[in-house]
């Protein structure tokens, strides 16, 4: 969809992953609709929490990362495929890679976080990542290879126990089937640390069930081509070994990242600070949604779950500065955890209830099915997988 880049009424969202899709989307329906930009420097939107079914086959990559414009362009937003480098909120203007300058009324920062290497060498020369499809076909081709010659001396190594080392470790080790030994290293004193107990403890059973290493409380070192050295951070600490590997994951942290921001506006730390209704403490016609920003007093998890809902209420609040109205406070709804653990396995826990196995992997996944933006896609998704059920 062509658009003025000149154009001072417009709403600007940056950063297209879950908080600034769905802004946008949200904003496409509401009346008045407000001329609408994304700027997003990829081309798909990737859904994460399904990415780990393209390893396994069970979802293609049209369901899972499916191009912006088939989601944008019927819906009156502009798709402007740039990064934003620099942002002057004074004479509310963008700065792009391209060199382009964009004018805004109201701004919407979403840019998400980046993967963080905490100053461990080697960490970007030699782990791979999970986070788009490029990963995914580095670790599929890795995958391969360790099933041509299958090799139980052979190692596999994940670095961070959270929700995607957890979930991508067991999916491995179905996949692999013995091919290969599987570590999953974690510095803290179990696996998904910040999880409810029922998912923790489902989790742990199924890492056990599936052979895989544990390896808690041990920090890495440093990363090479084939080897992770690693320090006990037990009391008493126990000598640990390197380990000798085929391939390292790297899933142990993330750090947001923005462009700059000016002038005269000093960012406290990494993130951007805004008040209960979103919007940037000391910005006007500015908000923080996901992964960028923080709320003294407020500590919403960094989940897909948040990101859908502060997309929701952001665009509320863009439509009620826009008609000079009072912005209204957000307010989380905790849905719940769901968790895959393999092929056919996931845990559930929220809304009273708690489930684990096949059932709840299906359920987890008619629930994301259901969120998968743009309804017509979603629906597809759903009836592919109906039809091959």
């Amino acid at each position: 969809m062509a658009f003025n880049p000149s154009n001072a009424n417009a709403v600007v969202v940056v950063g297209g992953g879950f908080a600034g899709l769905t802004t946008a989307l949200a904003l496409s329906r509401c009346q008045p609709r407000p001329p609408i930009v994304l700027v997003e420097p990829n081309s798909r939107f990737i859904f994460l929490p399904l990415l780990y079914e393209l390893l396994s086959a069970e979802l293609q990559a049209w369901e899972v990362a499916p191009p912006y414009h088939s989601l944008l362009c019927e819906r009156g937003i502009a798709h402007l495929e740039d990064r934003v480098e620099s942002i002057d909120t004074k004479a509310k203007t963008l700065s792009t890679s391209s060199g382009l300058a964009l004018s805004y009324s109201q701004l919407v920062l979403c840019t998400g976080s980046v993967p963080k290497d905490f100053d461990i060498p080697g960490v970007f020369e030699h782990a791979l990542m999970f986070r788009n499809l490029d990963d995914v076909q580095i670790l599929r081709q890795r995958i391969r290879e360790l099933q041509l010659r299958p090799d139980p001396n052979q190692a596999l190594v994940i670095v961070g126990a959270g929700p995607t080392g957890v979930e991508l470790t067991c999916k491995l080790a179905d996949l692999l089937d013995g091919a290969a030994e599987l570590h999953l290293l974690e510095l803290g004193e179990r696996v998904l640390p910040n999880a409810k107990a029922f998912n923790q403890e489902q989790a742990e059973q199924a890492l056990s069930k599936r052979g895989v290493h544990v390896h808690l409380c041990t920090q890495v070192l440093a990363i090479s081509s084939n080897q992770v050295e690693l320090e006990s951070k037990q009391q008493p600490p126990l000598p640990i070994s390197p380990i000798t590997h085929r391939g390292l994951v790297w899933t142990a942290g993330t750090r947001p990242v923005l462009p700059a921001v000016g002038p005269d506006f000093v960012l406290n730390g990494a993130r951007l600070p805004i008040n209960s209704c979103l919007e940037v403490i000391g910005l006007s016609d500015v908000l923080g949604v996901g992964d960028v920003a923080y709320n003294d007093d407020y500590s919403w998890p960094s989940t897909a779950q948040v990101a859908l809902q502060q997309g929701e209420a952001a665009a509320q609040n863009v439509m009620a500065l826009r008609a000079g109205k009072v912005p209204q406070p957000f307010e989380f709804n905790d849905l719940g955890e769901m968790m895959s653990l393999g092929i056919g396995e996931a845990s559930i826990t929220g809304l009273g209830f708690t489930l684990a196995g096949p059932l709840a992997f299906h359920m987890r996944r008619a629930a994301y099915l259901t969120k998968l933006p743009g309804l017509s896609l979603g629906l597809r998704s759903a009836c592919t997988w109906l039809l091959g059920h």
